[in-house]
């Protein structure tokens, strides 16, 4: 289970650090329950993020079966993905 809470946290430290693999590592320093996974947004299509900002979105991960699946259910949650956004 990830909190909203905790997305809304994550999503602050990635505006302030900004959207890179070492901010990455970073949250998986601090949150070491939950598994990060780094994209680019466009490698997600059709999918509706839990958190929209202009350089990045957040997306939740359910890895609760032997196969990951993405999710907008918070108590299902295991994982979120940091997406980059690449203005056009």
């Amino acid at each position: 289970m990830i909190t909203t809470n905790q997305v809304n946290a994550i999503a602050a430290e990635i505006e302030a650090l900004g959207v890179d693999e070492s901010t990455i590592s970073v949250l998986r320093q601090q949150y070491q329950s939950i598994h990060f996974t780094y994209c680019m947004d466009d490698d997600l299509p059709n999918n509706t993020p839990v958190i929209e900002h202009k350089d990045f979105n957040l997306y939740l991960v359910d890895g609760r079966e032997h196969c990951l699946c993405l999710t907008n259910d918070y108590e299902a949650a295991t994982g979120i993905v940091v997406a980059e956004v690449i203005a056009d």
